[in-house]
Order: structure tokens, then sequence, then C-alpha cells
């Protein structure tokens, strides 16, 4: 919980809450109810939204590298919809959820690598809502790595109206130029768990083939900090009206 002392407004962040205080920012959607109420966290694309917010929804880990590598070249139209696009995604076990299970114990995961919830996701929906695919267009497969943190989505589909991978680029760096937690890497260049591990950043690489109009977009954050906690200390700066990198850069 935080009191701001200049407003006298306060801020929970919890999985459960509801009317705590007169804010709230909350990851779980276990109650519908709210829904008509609750502004969505994602603040690359939400952000006019945000400091006004009673009660906000703090996006998913998997959501957020998928939408913020995604919905770009969806709004920019460079994506062959009919070809479809699949998200590769590989998380730590803290990414799999907090709750102890036999598949997240160090027995099951150390030396392992496995897929799970395939085709049934539950991050999946919050997926299509941002990006503006449709089901059937978009194919995601979590996989679980024996590391404690971060994610990296591997997304692959075919692209149109563009000639190489710096058009790509140009696409991201229209969208992204003024986003303090979005890095984008050179032509030839993707990015790995080290680079934003206990960092709010999402940096995003491209990878295209001229011939074929292959193309590879890599997406990495901390699920812990950009994919949770960092992202939720954002948003309560925006709603609070403090610097948007207030203790995150």
């Amino acid at each position: 919980m935080y009191l701001d002392p200049e407003t006298g407004r306060t801020v929970v962040v919890a999985a459960g809450i509801t009317h705590f205080g007169t804010m709230g920012c909350r990851r779980s959607a276990d109650q519908p109810e709210l829904l008509s109420e609750a502004v969505y966290g994602l603040p690359e694309y939400c952000r006019d939204r945000i400091p006004s917010a009673r009660l906000l929804s703090n996006p998913g880990c998997y959501p957020t590298a998928a939408n913020l590598a995604i919905r770009p070249l969806i709004e920019a139209g460079v994506v062959d919809r009919s070809a479809g696009i699949i998200c590769d995604a590989k998380s730590g076990v803290s990414g799999a959820g907090r709750k102890p299970s036999l598949k997240t114990s160090f027995c099951e995961v150390t030396e392992n690598f496995s897929a799970y919830s395939i085709l049934n996701h539950r991050h999946v929906p919050e997926v299509l809502l941002t990006s503006g695919l449709e089901e059937s267009e978009f194919s995601f497969t979590a996989q679980l790595i024996p590391i404690d943190r971060g994610i990296l989505e591997t997304i692959y589909f075919r692209a149109v109206g563009v000639s190489s991978a710096d058009d790509l680029l140009a696409v991201y760096e229209r969208r992204y130029a003024a986003e303090p937690f979005v890095r984008l890497y050179n032509r030839g260049h993707v990015p790995d768990l080290h680079a934003v591990a206990h960092t709010n950043f999402c940096d995003i690489g491209v990878a295209f083939d001229p011939k074929t109009g292959r193309t590879v977009v890599v997406s990495a954050i901390d699920n812990l900090v950009k994919g949770a906690a960092g992202q939720a200390v954002q948003n309560m700066n925006l709603m609070l009206g403090y610097a948007e990198t207030e203790a995150l850069l």
C-alpha cells in the first residue's frame, strides 16, 4: 500500500483488492463486475486513461512482451495476417506463477525444458484484445526454462509492404521514440535475458528475410519488473502525477 502525502490518495498493489483507498492497481481479473471501471495498465498504449483511473489492471508478463512487439506491426499493416503469427514464449520459473506445484519444483525444472498450457494459455485473450489479432491468427506456446526470472518471446510471421529489417525497425521507432522503457536493437541484433534482468525495459530486435518476407521479432522483459512490479510502479507514478520513470531508472 502506498499513501501519497500530497494528495492523500492511496494505491494498493495486490492480487485481490477491490475498494481499498481511492485507487487500486491489481493484477488478477477475478471480479468481472469491476470491469466497467477498470483501466488496462499498459502505459505505452493506455497512458491517457491511467492518471484518472480508480482501479487499474496491471498487464500480465507474457502479454506485455507480446503486445509491445506485435501491436505496432498490426497498426502499421505490415503483417500478412492470413499466414498468422506464432509466439514462442520462454519463461523462468517465476513467470509460471507463485503457486507451488510439482511442475515448478526444483527437481522437475532443473536441467529440463517443457511447454505448458498448450492451446489454452490464460494470457492469450489479453494478447488478442490489445494487439488487435483474431484468435485464428495467433498461435502461442509458453515454455518453462530452468532460470529464476525473465521472459523471451520469439515471434514469427510473414511481413508485407516492407523490403528490409530497417523498414520494420522504422515502424517501431515511430511508435516508441518517446517511450522510456522500450529499447530497440539495431538491425542484426536481438536481445537476451541478461540485457533486461532487474530492469523495467522491454527490448525488441528484428530479423528479416527479404526473399521470402519471413520475419522474426525477439521481445525480452524481466517478468518480475516490466512484467509485474515495475510496471505497477510505472502505473502508480502516472496515477499519482509523478515522473513515469520515478524509482525505475
